[in-house]
């Protein structure tokens, strides 16, 4: 095994924000550590989210206020790249509908696009994502603008968000809202599109990004789709059962517990038939089911046992003989 850390191959780290870098008002564990140890190697840094409630000045002051180094610069949200896309598409100027909160109409002014509140200013396109203060009336204007001819673009349909309380409904619940209205489907600005994910590297000069997340169905699957690496870490909404399960679209090249994994040498993971070992863990195959030969003692050699056992159970779904893994899921789903 090199022992070269994994950000020695790649010139910026691209991290999603809830449930890796912070959960709410909360930071996780170890992400000021690890952007400071990834600064000091002189790594381009993106913080990238779908949440298009805040604007960049107001999501870099919450990482400072946690102890996290932050520019302005340094953020990229779901509102820039959705703006983006409809300067792009209807020119400086356009009217959109605003459909959430203040860092839409901030991305908007940035792109010189001129929002407005009510279908009856004639927009020509929807713009709708998260905010905490989000109006039953606001779903109804987009229904009104939608169905009126009024491209809809959403800046992400993620349908959970992780916070410092649990699991509560994100864009994709009130996108979905709105859906039962109108007879199209949005567009789509953040992750798992394209779009954000252009966008954050354009702005950064990123020659060779890895991205890192927590959701293997927008932060994975989207990197995957972009044909860039990833990291997932196991500080937020998806775990072991959510990983052992993955199709090859939604596959992490690495796997760690938080950020700082970034700044370790990959975890190494040898197959043979039966059985995968990583890190001193052993994960086998018994009458179609995964287990691990002994249960881990600390959190290092449990994220090395779920990542033997993701890699064998993805062996084992690749060639047509999916197992059950419901045994080994709770022994390593919060190690």
């Amino acid at each position: 095994m090199s022992d070269q850390p994994v950000i020695g191959s790649y010139d910026a780290a691209l991290f999603d924000l809830d449930g890796v870098i912070y959960l709410g008002p909360e930071p996780v564990p170890g992400a000021a550590d690890g952007v400071a140890g990834l600064r000091a190697r002189g790594t381009k840094i993106g913080f990238v989210t779908n949440n298009a409630a805040r604007t960049p000045a107001s999501v870099a002051e919450h990482l400072r206020d946690l102890g996290i180094s932050a520019q302005t610069s340094d953020v990229v949200t779901s509102s820039q790249a959705g703006a983006h896309l409809l300067r792009e598409r209807f020119g400086p100027g356009a009217k959109v509908l605003v459909v959430g909160g203040g860092g839409l109409w901030a991305a908007l002014a940035e792109a010189g696009l001129t929002g407005v509140r009510s279908a009856d200013d004639d927009p020509v396109a929807v713009i709708q994502g998260w905010s905490t203060d989000l109006l039953w009336e606001q779903i109804n204007e987009a229904a009104v603008a939608v169905n009126r001819g009024a491209h809809w673009l959403a800046t992400n349909t993620d349908m959970t968000r992780p916070t410092d309380r649990g699991i509560v409904p994100g864009n994709g619940a009130a996108v979905a809202a709105v859906r039962v209205a109108v007879d199209v489907d949005p567009e789509v600005a953040g992750k798992p599109y394209r779009p954000l994910f252009a966008e954050t590297i354009e702005r950064l000069g990123a020659a060779k990004p890895i991205f890192v997340g927590d959701r293997l169905d927008t932060d994975i699957n989207g990197a995957v789709a972009l044909g860039i690496d990833s990291m997932m870490v196991l500080t937020g909404a998806h775990g072991a059962a959510e990983l052992l399960a993955a199709g090859p679209d939604a596959r992490p090249t690495y796997l760690g517990w938080n950020v700082q994994a970034l700044l370790e040498p990959a975890l190494s993971v040898t197959v043979d038939g039966d059985r995968a070992s990583s890190g001193g863990a052993t994960a086998v195959v018994e009458n179609g089911a995964l287990r691990l030969l002994a249960p881990p003692r600390n959190r290092a050699q449990a994220v090395a046992g779920l990542w033997a056992a993701a890699r064998l159970a993805w062996t084992y779904a690749d060639s047509g003989r999916p197992l059950d893994h419901t045994s080994i899921s709770p022994l390593l789903g919060t190690p």
